[in-house]
């Protein structure tokens, strides 16, 4: 019987007479590329102390602002489906109330905050604040995991630290910074098992026995796989987008597989993945996401008055889907048929009014330079006092921070020349992430959409310009002038990230400020 691969090589590998690779030491470099840093309590210190301070950042005077005491922007229908949710076991109970058209995943998790803080702005916004401050915790061990930099994954994290999306996002009571946590979990936990997946076919190579089947060996359980389904679940439980990271990302595990399998001498690359690695992906990152996402239902599904629980047949039997259903299934498939079914249509209808748009919506091909941002609270006059005149504007805006957005086309387009004529893995990666989070959104462009649908697009451009930076700062074997140089550039570069969010601090955060630096914070007239 075949042995499954696991544990690090013992040896390298060297090319035979045919191309593949036999045991020798240059082949086993080719699979494990280079080491991560050795430098692990530093680059563990790194990541707390930037983690901390992004939960001060994003956490700073959370209960402002408000609406009179009231939820501001869209808060105002997750923060009551979240209360209904708290109060009823996880579950939303209105059937009056039928705009729910997300999953309930993340009002689950909004309604701890909820139920530690209370129905006010604190509660409302704590763990959303909280979720912003573990995708930094994540983008520095995966832009350090991606570039093998301590320094560089420590600036990746001060980047998103400065990005004013992501601070927006992070500090109200709504759902898309979920979404992005958990994709970004995936993300970190497919970067890891690349390593792993690559470590054990090193064994395999080390060990003679890569020859043994043109398939490739076996690869036995793949734990941080399982992970990645787990977030990639969690994702689609949380809003309906996490579809297209199951596809995206569900690519990427291919294409990584093919290429390990490819670096390690397999006869059949391809094909080898096909047989071995298929059919566990499927399960890992298809139908475990799937099972979370059923599992976030439970509560409603073990309800008696949850929103569209039981619906009665005659209604049910008005929508195709679940007209469709065979009558042995049980009656809370039938009920979230239905309710699916309603929530598509939402989705699916809502068009841009002609002559009528709504102010602050925008298209997919604004959003990577950000030329089109959100106003979520805006005040002015005697309701937004404290500037120091009777002038005074409080306002909220769901903007990127124009030093890294308007990077983005060069940033981007580099990444791609590097992937396509260096194939660098990494690049493809970022792009992949990227991609799935705003290509699918030109598939209709009739539809009403805004820039905060960004939001889970945001750590990969965040990584694109940590990668660039890191080929601005110079390998390790350049010379002293090249690299102090890099250091510089690299130095003025993030110190102008960090000034620009200084700057654009007030109107994240809804302070109070004049009517003229209102006004000098919006640079282009499309931000207004």
């Amino acid at each position: 019987m075949e042995r499954p691969a696991t544990g690090r090589a013992a040896a390298g590998t060297v090319a035979d007479p045919r191309g593949v690779l036999a045991p020798g030491p240059r082949g086993v470099e080719s699979l494990l590329g280079r080491p991560m840093p050795t430098d692990r309590l530093r680059g563990w210190i790194v990541t707390i102390v930037l983690t901390l301070i992004a939960g001060v950042v994003r956490m700073w005077d959370l209960g402002r602002p408000t609406d009179n005491g009231t939820p501001v922007f869209d808060e105002k229908h997750y923060v009551p489906q979240t209360w209904q949710a708290l109060r009823n076991g996880g579950y939303e109970d209105n059937p009056g109330y039928e705009l729910v058209v997300h999953p309930p995943l993340s009002k689950q998790l909004m309604a701890v905050g909820q139920w530690i803080f209370g129905y006010d702005p604190v509660g409302w916004r704590v763990v959303s604040a909280l979720a912003g401050t573990l995708c930094v915790l994540l983008i520095i061990r995966i832009a350090r995991r991606l570039t093998r930099s301590t320094l560089l994954g420590g600036i990746a994290g001060v980047l998103l630290i400065c990005e004013g999306l992501s601070q927006v996002t992070s500090r109200v009571g709504m759902i898309d910074i979920y979404p992005t946590l958990f994709v970004l979990g995936a993300f970190a936990a497919i970067l890891a098992d690349r390593d792993d997946v690559r470590g054990r076919m090193a064994v395999v190579v080390a060990e003679g026995r890569i020859l043994d089947t043109p398939f490739g060996p076996r690869l036995g359980v793949r734990w941080w796989r399982f992970a990645a389904g787990l977030c990639i679940g969690a994702s689609l439980a949380s809003k309906w987008s996490g579809l297209y990271y199951i596809v995206f990302l569900g690519a990427l595990i291919i294409g990584f597989d093919v290429a390990a399998r490819r670096a390690a001498g397999v006869a059949r690359p391809w094909v080898g993945t096909l047989v071995r690695d298929l059919a566990p992906l499927v399960w890992a990152c298809f139908l475990l996401p799937i099972l979370i996402y059923v599992a976030s239902w439970l509560p409603w599904i073990a309800s008696e008055t949850g929103t569209d629980r039981h619906v009665p047949d005659a209604k049910a039997d008005a929508v195709t889907l679940v007209a469709l259903l065979p009558d042995w299934l049980p009656d809370w498939v039938r009920g979230m048929a239905y309710f699916s079914s309603k929530v598509l249509e939402f989705h699916a209808t809502l068009f841009t009014p002609r002559g009528n748009p709504h102010p602050w919506e925008s298209k997919p091909w604004t959003w990577p330079m950000g030329l089109r941002p959100m106003l979520y609270y805006y005040e002015s006059g005697a309701a937004a006092p404290g500037c120091g005149t009777n002038d005074c504007v409080g306002a909220v805006m769901a903007i990127g921070t124009p030093a890294l957005w308007w990077t983005a086309f060069p940033v981007l387009g580099w990444g791609i020349w590097r992937w396509i004529t260096g194939r660098d893995w990494r690049y493809a990666a970022v792009l992949v992430g990227y991609g799935a989070g705003i290509l699918p959104w030109f598939t209709d462009i009739d539809r009403q959409m805004y820039f905060f649908y960004m939001a889970p697009v945001i750590p990969f451009l965040v990584l694109a310009v940590t990668l660039v930076l890191g080929e601005v700062l110079g390998r390790r074997t350049s010379g002293p002038e090249r690299r102090a140089t890099g250091r510089m550039v690299v130095a003025i570069y993030v110190g102008l990230v960090v000034a620009n969010f200084a700057w654009l601090w007030p109107i994240l955060v809804g302070a109070s400020i004049t009517a003229a630096r209102w006004n000098a914070e919006l640079w282009l007239p499309s931000w207004r």
